[in-house]
């Protein structure tokens, strides 16, 4: 009877179930890759981290205008990262970082000149019209036109450590054609780097120091979608690319 009783409550007992190592590797290892690509992120912008966290950007727009390029090759090296991590090879987040920093410092400040640039312009015409009955329709063409603009870059960037030998005007119009074609994921890019953008502004510790890797993550992987959906040209992209080296 004793024996029935105890024999009914092992079998009604709940089963433990272990954690299987590689699963404890998967989470420790994404969230140090992401809390280090944070940190190299800050550090490799840090003149335009530095105006944004202590000054007022009302007085100080343009020194972050002239500091905002830092970010090209800045993401390009994050991008390096991310594809690292998201492959087969052991993640090494800070060589990998270093050494795609170095490689696309050239090409990614050119990016993020030309981005900065273009951005800079529009957003002075908006506020220009902005108020003038001319307004309502000139700057809903002007917001779309930036909003391309940073989703271009961030295309651009994106193929940078994928094409490295391609020439950077063919990424350049890759980024442009295939952000156009594929409008409804750089609507989606541009959301994310909006929300970071007012996190970072809102909550510059927060913004840096946690949510910068997961939504650059998420934006880069929309990216590399648009880049090479099948339905896409980005295998003409990729070709035309190629031929360049």
């Amino acid at each position: 009877m004793t024996t029935t009783h105890g024999a009914g409550r092992t079998a009604g007992a709940p089963r433990r179930r272990l954690i299987a190592p590689e699963t404890y590797e998967l989470v420790f290892g994404t969230i140090y890759t992401g809390l280090v690509t944070n940190v190299l992120l800050v550090v490799a912008c840090l003149p335009a981290v530095l105006l944004l966290v202590t000054t007022d950007l009302s007085a100080t727009w343009l020194p972050l205008v002239v500091a905002a390029p830092l970010a090209g090759p800045a993401l390009a090296a994050a991008f390096a990262v991310f594809g690292e991590f998201s492959g087969d090879s052991p993640a090494t987040p800070v060589r990998t970082f270093a050494r795609a920093w170095r490689r696309h410092l050239r090409r990614g400040l050119a990016v993020g000149a030309l981005a900065t640039g273009a951005v800079g312009v529009l957003v002075v015409d908006i506020v220009f019209f902005w108020g003038r009955t001319v307004g309502a329709v000139v700057i809903p063409v002007l917001a779309t036109l930036t909003a391309g603009t940073v989703v271009t870059a961030f295309l651009t960037l994106t193929l940078l450590p994928e094409q490295h030998t391609a020439r950077l005007r063919d990424l350049l119009r890759a980024g442009l054609f295939l952000g156009a074609r594929r409008w409804y994921l750089s609507a989606g890019i541009a959301a994310l780097l909006v929300l970071l953008a007012s996190v970072v502004v809102a909550r510059p510790a927060a913004g840096l120091g946690f949510a910068a890797a997961p939504l650059l993550y998420a934006a880069w992987g929309a990216a590399r979608f648009a880049l090479r959906a099948p339905t896409s040209p980005a295998a003409d992209t990729t070709t035309a690319a190629d031929t360049t080296t």
